[in-house]
């Protein structure tokens, strides 16, 4: 029988908490309570733990948590000697496409793999399989972290509103300056600010759900900048994290917008293979629980997963459903929850995406008609987004043949284009040069001024 040896990293951070061997037991005996689970941990324990012996089941999380309280920073298994948490590396490819039991936990290997420029990750393939991970586990897996109350605890909505108003400004920035910029300060903030908070303890249960929810949000908003730089693989399991914190939050409707943003990501990729899975059990998860407006952003992306599936009278009819709850929801004036606002109001996506709905269907003229009003509809801030709707809709007009108000369409959306860095944009402005090479050949002088703009924009981005 190997001998066990003695756990000094454990050692050295209970005695740089300068608790007892009592008191460690005690923190970490409430912590396992916070999640639902009545632990008999007493100072024994402890010494058995220091001596190299290792607690059993999530024991070792609590304790990570419990001393991570004490020390005012974020502790992993691995710090405290209890596991070898994944390490950024080609041979981990699989990092973050699970749904685990703690997504902080998932998260932080991937935050450090980023912040150290690891490149395997940016590389890695889009994972069909990982896409229905959301689909089978659609479970309440709040069930098992509200059950205690938290009368002595610090963290207070305050902290959430903070949050919500850093994710908030990471999220305008993204849209005016595109997803390069800020990724780096956001991921800092999440792993340094946000994680260490969604351990804490908590005035009530409510705060801790809305701070999971908050977070979630601020994972979204990193695989949505991953997805602008064409990193979909590191997109997908950073949506994947983002669901399962929205599940543990509890917040009804939150964990079904985020595989609603899974169903788009699939759509965009043509892996087709679990989109409407997704897009039915989000909307069937949130329905009659969120405003009508939210409903609407649900219902769309629906509508194009059948228009995808060739159900074009259903499409046409979801479509349709989309476009009047929005306009009820506008009547109502009923307040859009935080995480359904990632792309600012709702009227500027149902409009987007009903256009891509139609332009499924083979109906260029609504969809250009679609993807204008997605434009017009959406804040002047929203720089990237607004400029990607009218290069949709100048695709729609050059499809018709429509050429005089397709290069109008594409030179309002270079307009939109000065400062923002993204892939996407860049992608867009090189398809626009390839679509406007036989109207150029002819000398038609919007299209060659245009090219000459294309050109110097990709010289600079």
């Amino acid at each position: 029988m190997a001998e066990r040896r003695p756990n000094n990293l454990l050692r050295a951070r209970v005695e740089e908490s300068r608790l007892s061997y009592a008191a460690v037991a005690a923190g970490v005996r409430a912590v396992a309570a916070e999640h639902g689970e009545q632990l008999r941990t007493n100072a024994a324990s402890v010494d058995h733990w220091l001596r190299g012996s290792v607690p059993a089941g999530a024991t070792g999380r609590y304790l990570a948590i419990a001393l991570s309280r004490r020390l005012g920073r974020l502790l992993t298994v691995a710090d405290i000697g209890l596991g070898a948490d994944a390490a950024p590396g080609p041979e981990n490819d699989t990092m973050g496409l699970s749904l685990s039991v703690d997504p902080i936990d998932a998260l932080l290997p991937l935050w450090g793999g980023e912040l150290d420029r690891r490149d395997f990750l940016w590389g890695s393939a889009y994972s069909v399989a990982a896409a229905a991970l959301p689909l089978e586990h659609v479970i309440d897996l709040a069930a098992r972290t509200g059950h205690a109350a938290r009368s002595d605890s610090t963290i207070g909505m305050a902290e959430v509103e903070a949050v919500r108003d850093m994710v908030g400004a990471f999220s305008e920035m993204d849209e005016r300056h595109g997803g390069q910029h800020g990724r780096t300060a956001l991921i800092t903030y999440l792993r340094d600010d946000v994680a260490p908070l969604c351990r804490g303890r908590f005035r009530s249960d409510e705060v801790r759900r809305q701070m999971l929810s908050a977070a979630s949000r601020g994972v979204h908003l990193v695989g949505w900048k991953s997805y602008d730089a064409g990193q979909q693989s590191l997109a997908q399991r950073y949506y994947l994290q983002s669901y399962s914190l929205a599940v543990e939050s509890g917040v009804r409707g939150h964990d079904g917008f985020v595989m609603r943003t899974m169903a788009m990501q699939g759509l965009k990729l043509h892996r087709p293979e679990h989109c409407r899975g997704l897009a039915e059990t989000g909307l069937n998860r949130a329905k009659g629980h969120i405003d009508a407006q939210t409903e609407a952003l649900f219902r769309i992306v629906h509508a194009h997963t059948l228009a995808k599936s060739g159900q074009s009278r259903a499409a046409i009819a979801e479509t349709k459903r989309a476009h009047t709850l929005l306009a009820e929801g506008k009547d109502r004036g009923h307040e859009v929850p935080f995480w359904a606002l990632a792309w600012g109001p709702p009227v500027g996506s149902v409009h987007s995406r009903a256009a891509k709905v139609f332009e499924t269907l083979g109906d260029h003229e609504a969809a250009a008609a679609e993807y204008g009003r997605a434009a017009a509809s959406r804040p002047s801030t929203f720089a990237r987004i607004v400029a990607l709707d009218l290069v949709a809709e100048a695709e729609m007009y050059i499809k018709r043949g429509h050429v005089e108000q397709a290069c109008d369409a594409w030179s309002r959306s270079m307009d939109h284009m000065t400062g923002v860095r993204s892939v996407r944009t860049r992608k867009a402005v090189s398809s626009m040069r390839r679509d406007l090479r036989t109207v150029r050949a002819r000398g038609v002088r919007p299209a060659v001024e245009l090219d000459e703009r294309a050109r110097d924009f990709l010289m600079r981005a």
